[in-house]
């Protein structure tokens, strides 16, 4: 047994050094977070067209201005975390408010209150990301970041396959409205896990507090410049997975009812998340053995299959899964490496700025990918659709394959 050791005011040691009480409290506030939000998140609908009685179209213009305000919040979120103090108090206030204004669209009566409520909640949501990715940093050794933040996107992922769950059996026994706004529970928990996390910091130093800036310059200058290129080729081709599900229910659709061909395209969906959980660790640890660009290759060449396999008709579930589960591993693998990057390469002292540049990256590039292939999907066919998401794929695995390996510290 190798002896533990100091690293930045963390434990390190051979086996079981890199859950440390502070990875364990930001991890149980991604699941926790995570149940509350998937609550409303998978209400909205109904919500919106069986109780308001706004129409379809509402739904698309409240997630797509919402999204925008995610991904626009997260670049200032990005400045806000450079500052040690302002990412502490950062995270806690975008945990809580995300919590209380999505639990609150429970008491919306107009399709306008949702949107403003939704839009709140999802720029709260957008402002914490990068401080919740600078903590995580704060409370590892540098030489197990891989397995913290595999750790952590496998807590975020097992809240996705929860929160539905959970508003399921909550509307059952006590219907929509109150089931939304009974979402505020595991949110208010996931505060209560972030000021535990916190706790575990070392002591930020005091110094004079910098104005408010996002240093993108600085970031892209460093050894990232060349990796963000890879991840941007593969964000403006990772479309939202419910492109996944909706190509799923028109194929099974063909051979089965309506009701059985959406159950199992969501049984589908379920194996996705089910992938991407299992893969997150093992993915992070051999980040930690190896190189994080090498792992964001792999992940985005499962990508690229998935999609080339998702392109062609299939009208049995059993023809559907490897495309769902090889896309459940590629994300897995793609978000892990991306935050250990980071937080391996950027300066500590702007550290917080590259996790929103990169949030910013994930949200108007997923944004971008989910329209051109709506658009693609609807003018010519879903064909199309993924064979052009399948091209970004293999455009960002070559990208990626080139680039230079990335500094990691020794295990």
């Amino acid at each position: 047994m190798v002896p533990a050791v100091q690293t930045d005011g963390v434990t390190a040691g051979e086996v079981g050094d890199w859950l440390t009480p502070g990875v364990r409290g930001i991890g149980a506030a991604s699941l926790l977070s995570d149940l509350g939000h998937e609550i409303p998140t998978s209400l909205l609908p109904a919500l919106l067209t069986s109780t308001i009685g706004a129409p379809a179209t509402a739904l698309g213009l409240i997630e797509g201005v919402s999204d925008g305000a995610a991904g626009l919040a997260r670049l200032a979120g990005g400045a806000l975390a450079d500052d040690p103090g302002r990412r502490r108090s950062t995270a806690v206030g975008g945990y809580a408010t995300t919590a209380v204004l999505a639990a609150a669209t429970g008491g919306a009566t107009a399709a306008w209150q949702v949107g403003l409520l939704r839009t709140g909640a999802w720029a709260a949501r957008g402002l914490r990301v990068p401080a919740r990715n600078a903590l995580l940093a704060d409370v590892v050794s540098p030489s197990r970041y891989g397995a913290a933040y595999g750790f952590e996107r496998m807590m975020d992922n097992l809240g996705a396959i929860g929160g539905p769950l959970l508003a399921i059996a909550l509307v059952n026994l006590v219907g929509i409205r109150t089931a939304i706004w009974l979402s505020v529970g595991p949110g208010l928990l996931a505060v209560a896990a972030i000021l535990y996390a916190i706790r575990q910091c070392p002591a930020p130093q005091v110094q004079e507090r910098r104005p408010l800036q996002l240093q993108i310059r600085p970031v892209l200058q460093g050894p990232l410049r060349r990796l963000f290129f890879g991840i941007g080729c593969f964000e403006v081709g990772n479309a939202a997975a419910t492109l996944l599900v909706l190509r799923a229910t028109e194929q099974l659709a063909t051979r089965h009812p309506e009701t059985t061909a959406v159950t199992l395209a969501l049984i589908l969906y379920a194996s996705y998340n089910t992938a991407a959980t299992i893969t997150s660790i093992p993915a992070g640890r051999y980040v930690d053995r190896t190189d994080a660009a090498r792992v964001l290759t792999i992940g985005v060449a499962a990508f690229a299959i998935a999609y080339a396999g998702l392109a062609f008709d299939a009208s049995t579930w059993w023809a559907l899964t490897p495309w769902f589960i090889l896309a459940g591993i590629g994300i897995g693998c793609v978000e892990t490496a991306e935050h250990a990057a980071v937080a391996t390469n950027a300066p500590e002292d702007i550290r917080g700025s590259a996790f929103g540049l990169l949030a910013s990256i994930q949200s108007f590039g997923n944004l971008a990918a989910s329209a051109v292939a709506g658009i693609l999907w609807t003018a010519t066919s879903p064909t199309v659709a993924f064979s052009y998401l399948a091209a970004w794929m293999l455009i960002a695995t070559t990208a990626l394959a080139t680039t230079p390996s990335l500094k990691r510290l020794p295990a």
